[in-house]
């Protein structure tokens, strides 16, 4: 079953390249702004679970199809663009296994644990 999801992940993550390319933006764009989400890590300074509130806000599939919807209805390619990436980089999270997060630890995610304790 895990394969099926990665599976189901890469070709999520494909359809937002596919999509991507459809948009008039360079090409550089993309890798360029793939990593920008784990910006949301950044509650994890504060305790784990503003973390994970702020972690799952950046990680949310949800949040993504707003902010592409937004994009879509206003006819806006920044939105659009920023909701692509929004969903590409949770498919990429989500192949190597990384989900939401729990409130009592960066390791504990609604796919498992993560990391060396794992």
């Amino acid at each position: 079953m895990r394969n099926l999801l990665k599976l189901e992940e890469a070709a999520l993550f494909l359809l937002s390249i596919y999509l991507f390319s459809t948009l008039d933006f360079a090409w550089w764009w993309f890798p360029a702004l793939l990593l920008v989400p784990d910006i949301g890590m950044i509650g994890y300074l504060f305790n784990p679970k503003i973390g994970a509130i702020i972690y799952n806000l950046f990680h949310h599939r949800l949040v993504a199809a707003v902010v592409a919807c937004y994009g879509l209805v206003f006819e806006n390619e920044y939105w659009i663009l920023a909701g692509l990436i929004l969903f590409a980089h949770i498919s990429l999270d989500r192949m190597m296994g990384y989900g939401l997060k729990f409130n009592d630890s960066f390791h504990h995610t609604h796919l498992g644990k993560i990391g060396k304790k794992r």
